[in-house]
């Protein structure tokens, strides 16, 4: 991927093959195009409003018809019991899609990941590579890779 607007069209296109119930780890430096990607992926689904990262708040939901996608960014997250005290862990559901950013901060607390997604800088511009945890998370890539 070239830039920002790559970053974008990669997120919208993955959103396309993402079945409800997908946790989803983004991984990458501060300034990679994590939040670039959820932005993308949001927008594919038919979101129009402002996407932010949720630095602060820790997560974002996103309610769409039929499944909810909630974007964390766990940069920020202090300790397990900051997380157990929110409820994170209820928003892991078969209607729900969960992006999570800086996955490493709460790793112990955290289902495994369905597709982990690495972003990273590059001299000229961003590489993002993709990787299955699951066979039916296998499935969806292929599908994904096929009409990329």
């Amino acid at each position: 991927m070239k830039d920002e607007a790559a970053t974008l069209i990669a997120g919208q296109c993955f959103s396309q093959y993402l079945p409800s119930g997908y946790t989803v780890f983004l991984h990458g430096d501060l300034g990679a195009g994590k939040t670039t990607f959820v932005r993308g992926v949001l927008q594919g689904l038919g979101y129009q409003g402002k996407v932010k990262s949720p630095t602060y708040t820790l997560v974002e939901p996103y309610n769409f018809l039929n499944k909810t996608i909630y974007h964390f960014d766990l940069y920020r997250l202090l300790d397990g019991e900051e997380w157990e005290e929110a409820g994170f862990r209820d928003y892991f559901n078969p209607n729900s899609i969960c992006m999570i950013e800086w996955p490493e901060k709460a790793q112990s607390l955290l289902p495994q990941a369905d597709i982990e997604v690495y972003l990273q800088h590059l001299t000229l511009g961003r590489a993002v590579k993709f990787q299955a945890n699951t066979s039916t998370a296998e499935q969806v890539l292929k599908q994904f890779e096929k009409h990329d």
